[in-house]
């Protein structure tokens, strides 16, 4: 077994290994960018190397510097994580040439499988079925635009090299394949440092699923099971589950073999993903190999109770498996939200800041002796959620003995997640997690898209949720009262007096209730309902754990200056207390109207302008494209909302931009 490991990589990956390499009594070396001088995964290694400035073609993605900090720190391996060199033959190489162990597949392996086009040549060869397309280089935007009319529109423009989403666009007409020939060549450059593109049909309503295979350096190929990753945006995947509500025995063990033969093909060992389209017939087709482990492997070590990462460090010190295919069982279900930085109402744009306060949920109770909720972060309060990396915050996973119960704790989870300080996808994915489409496992590759066509709106709170949420206020504001009188009046305190009339203003609208102490709890009265709450809450607690008419219920809660802002299954909402002899005058404050910006292009996020596509004094019309930006390696473009003149280009091309900067103002 090796002593000491390099990880050449960053963030959540890299503390994940980190704690794996910890458990087995193996020595870490951490590698790290001027941007992450400060992370976590540096604080949680060994030792740590300075290995360049923030941009990864700098740092992460220059061979040279990681095999340098390999020399300096002795470390006799290196595990590459996910993305960056993870699939980069010519870094395996030069690894074997130092004489470090790489901890992944052989050079062939990757070469064979994890460019995509050479994949789906071999996949032909081996008799596996593949989504029709066409396999070979193209040169550029028009030879794309006649291909794609070859096909059959719809069609997937990828990146060869690409993965997690970038170098991915789909068109539907000629127009979208030249501009998605362009963004998906554009990005696979800056994130990968290979700009060759395919096209291949893309098939509709399909189901994203991907078999976990394993192997070892004597011949030893098993698989996991599959992962459901069909709920994506831009191609990304955002919800993953363990196992698929789809499959059935027959389909998973066909999908099963067929990876396992693929894998054999090419002599494969170490962990790696085998993709899968399937359509709603269960007809299963190759999309391609990840030669690498994949973001969404905690579900498969939860269902499996196989530490993926472990056995990745094992193999690559020449042990052979310790189970065989029969060996392994799948018990329970698991289901992974993927927390981003990101504005969902912004349609999902990036949210760059500091975490000025990061409270994750804390794992109670186990099952099959596995946590019951897994968080897999990188990141701790006051971590900076940079421009130059991935938005990913953290990687929430719940484990249950079903899917509805892996569901339900997944609800409880997201509703702990206390994240300030920048902007996060939390209520989209806790509409998601209550929505019936989901619940019944009706899933296709389109959910997003179209549970969410006019993109995501927001939450509104239901008649049950409001009034609970009235009562939470009531509550919690006259908790808050107690302590205050308590403080302030410690000889002779006579305490709130107890039944009181009030009224609870959520987002301006008024609610009369009376409140009233119970043995066990509150007692809250509204003209249409009773709620029993109960629970202890500090006004230093950012997280209020209640049991609601009997249900437990969590709660974030943040002070104001006189109101509290609390959060529930995705919706915030702002709730003034008032008692009712006082509420009247609240009625009579004037609502502050926010500025109008309707005729200005405001930066949504820091990044780099790449391009600017109308001039001054240019007509457009809506939906015409006005700038790209660049951010976390993803190319943003930017459209008219409706028919304008631009009066004034205020940025140009290669400015690094802030948020709300003006880059473009109309008449």
């Amino acid at each position: 077994m090796f002593e000491k490991i390099l990880i050449a990589n960053r963030g959540e990956i890299a503390c994940r290994v980190i704690r794996t390499a910890q458990r087995l009594g193996i020595k870490t070396v951490a590698v790290y960018s001027d941007a992450d001088a400060s992370s976590l995964h540096v604080k949680m290694a060994d030792e740590a190397v300075r290995i360049g400035p923030a941009a990864s073609a700098e740092s992460y993605l220059v061979i040279d510097k990681i095999i340098a900090a390999c020399k300096e720190t002795g470390a006799q391996a290196v595990h590459p994580g996910f993305g960056f060199l993870s699939e980069n033959a010519a870094f395996v190489k030069a690894l074997d040439d130092a004489g470090v162990v790489f901890i992944g597949p052989p050079t062939k392996a990757i070469g064979a499988m994890g460019d995509k086009i050479e994949s789906k040549h071999l996949a032909k060869q081996s008799n596996v079925s593949t989504v029709p397309g066409h396999m070979d280089l193209i040169k550029d935007a028009e030879e794309a635009v006649r291909i794609s009319s070859d096909i059959g529109y719809p069609v997937m423009i990828k990146a060869s090299a690409g993965g997690g989403g970038k170098g991915m666009r789909v068109a539907y007409n000629d127009a979208e394949a030249r501009e998605g020939y362009r963004s998906a060549q554009n990005e696979a450059r800056s994130s990968f440092g290979d700009d060759r593109i395919f096209i291949e049909k893309f098939i509709e309503e399909p189901r994203h699923i991907e078999i976990q295979v394993i192997g070892d350096k004597h011949g030893n190929i098993i698989h996991l099971g599959e992962r459901e990753c069909s709920i994506q945006r831009r191609h990304q995947k955002v919800i993953e589950e363990a196992p698929s509500p789809f499959l059935d025995e027959k389909t998973r063990a066909a999908m099963g073999s067929e990876a396992v033969a693929l894998s054999r093909a090419v002599n494969y060992y170490s962990a790696g993903t085998v993709e899968f389209i399937v359509d709603k017939d269960k007809n299963f087709y190759f999309l391609e190999m990840n030669t690498r482990i994949q973001v969404e492997h905690p579900v498969t070590e939860l269902i499996t109770g196989i530490d993926i990462v472990e056995w990745m460090i094992r193999v690559a010190a020449g042990e052979k498996l310790a189970l065989t295919q029969e060996q392994v069982k799948l018990e329970g279900w698991a289901v992974e939200s993927r927390v981003y930085a990101e504005d969902p109402l912004r349609n999902f744009l990036p949210s760059i800041g500091r975490l000025v306060r990061y409270q994750a949920p804390e794992a109670e109770g186990d099952l099959n002796g596995r946590p019951l909720i897994r968080v897999d972060s990188g990141v701790e309060e006051g971590s900076e959620i940079s421009m130059f990396y991935d938005p990913m915050i953290a990687k929430l996973v719940t484990y249950g003995p079903d899917r509805l119960s892996a569901i339900k704790t997944m609800r409880t989870a997201l509703d702990s997640f206390y994240i300030r300080g920048i902007n996060h996808n939390m209520g989209f994915l806790s509409t998601v997690m209550s929505q019936e489409r989901f619940v019944e496992g009706r899933l296709t590759t389109n959910y997003i898209v179209e549970e969410f066509p006019d993109g995501f709106l927001g939450i509104e709170l239901d008649k049950d949720n409001l009034n609970l949420l009235v009562s939470v206020a009531a509550v919690l504001q006259t908790n808050l009262s107690e302590q205050i009188a308590l403080a302030a009046h410690i000889n002779g305190y006579r305490g709130v007096d107890i039944p009181v009339e009030l009224t609870v203003f959520i987002n301006r609208e008024g609610h009369s209730v009376v409140i009233d102490l119970q043995d066990d709890g509150y007692l809250v009265s509204g003209d249409d309902f009773e709620t029993l709450v109960r629970g202890d809450w500090a006004p230093d607690q950012l997280v209020f754990f209640a049991e609601v008419n009997g249900e437990e219920t969590v709660v974030q809660v943040d002070r104001q200056e006189a109101s509290l802002s609390l959060t529930l299954s995705g919706v915030t909402v702002e709730a003034l207390v008032l008692e009712t002899r006082l509420a009247r005058y609240n009625e009579l404050m004037p609502e502050k109207l926010p500025p109008d910006l309707s005729k200005f292009l405001l930066s949504p996020m820091p990044g780099l302008l790449v391009s600017v596509a109308v001039e001054e004094g240019q007509t457009v019309k809506a939906g015409e494209e006005l700038a790209v930006i660049e951010a976390m390696k993803m190319e943003n473009i930017l459209r008219a909302g409706k028919d304008l003149t631009v009066a004034k280009i205020s940025a140009s091309a290669g400015e690094s931009l802030v948020v709300d900067q003006v880059i473009i103002e109309f008449e």
